[in-house]
């Protein structure tokens, strides 16, 4: 079983404040667990939220030099 972890601890582990969490629990963005009237987030959750949210560098292509004309 996934550790659930509160809204506050979501939003210490991804830096932010509890707003942030808040919002994609009400805009449906992350999975979530009703126990009661208490929200839990998957540990699992975050961690997919965070790695289809992470953006790879682009590789730069060496620039050639250019002589003095």
């Amino acid at each position: 079983m996934d550790r659930l972890l509160t809204v506050q601890e979501v939003a210490e582990r991804l830096g932010t404040g509890v707003r942030f969490p808040r919002r994609l629990i009400e805009e449906r963005r992350i999975t979530f667990v009703k126990v009661g009237r208490h929200v839990r987030i998957p540990e699992s959750a975050v961690n997919a939220f965070v790695d289809a949210h992470t953006v790879q560098p682009v590789p730069l292509r060496p620039v050639a030099l250019r002589g003095a004309a």
